[in-house]
């Protein structure tokens, strides 16, 4: 085995989601069953288990994206972290290359670099809450949330994920990011 394998194996590593829907519960066990297979035990908790992340190497955090940002049980781990290397996934209802994606992106990265080192995020689609959809049928058509056959059809195209491509662009993402904070590794 060669040094840099050795030290992917001895790397201690966390994995923390907060899932409603199980959308990112199943895309964090999808990474953390990726990761495992490369970097051998990882840790992975609910956040409601509110594990310490003490003797770490690095620390991935999942959320559900909510109003925005982060949901409100991901933002309170997040601000309860200090001097820790930290990489984001997360799940949506829109599209991840959408700009309300890359917004939420960047919200959350800056709110977790204000303690912490960032070594990037990775938001994934997620089946929309069908409570959500059907809220968002009742509003009156000039509402910005309102439900038009354009957004039915974006709920609609929603429900399949996260799928097996998602899964396996978030290992790949995931395995990047916690590569870089190994001890030893480049800045």
């Amino acid at each position: 085995m060669n040094n840099r394998a050795e030290q992917k194996k001895g790397s201690r590593g966390l994995m923390v989601y907060s899932s409603k829907t199980g959308n990112t519960r199943k895309l964090a066990q999808g990474i953390h069953q990726g990761l495992a297979e490369v970097l051998g035990t990882v840790r992975i908790a609910a956040v409601e288990e509110n594990p310490d992340p003490a003797g770490t190497d690095w620390i991935l955090v999942g959320f559900w994206a909510d109003r925005g940002n982060a949901d409100p049980k991901a933002l309170q781990y997040l601000q309860s972290l200090e001097g820790h290397k930290i990489g984001l996934f997360g799940t949506l209802g829109a599209s991840p290359y959408s700009d309300h994606a890359k917004d939420i992106g960047k919200r959350v990265q800056a709110l977790a670099a204000e303690k912490n080192t960032v070594l990037g995020c990775f938001l994934c689609q997620g089946r929309i809450d069908p409570a959500l959809t059907e809220q968002f049928k009742t509003l009156p058509a000039g509402n910005p949330h309102a439900m038009t056959p354009e957004r039915m059809k974006l709920h609609q195209e929603a429900t399949t994920h996260p799928d097996a491509k998602d899964i396996q662009a978030g290992v790949a993402a995931c395995l990047s990011m916690v590569t870089s904070a190994l001890p030893g590794a480049a800045p």
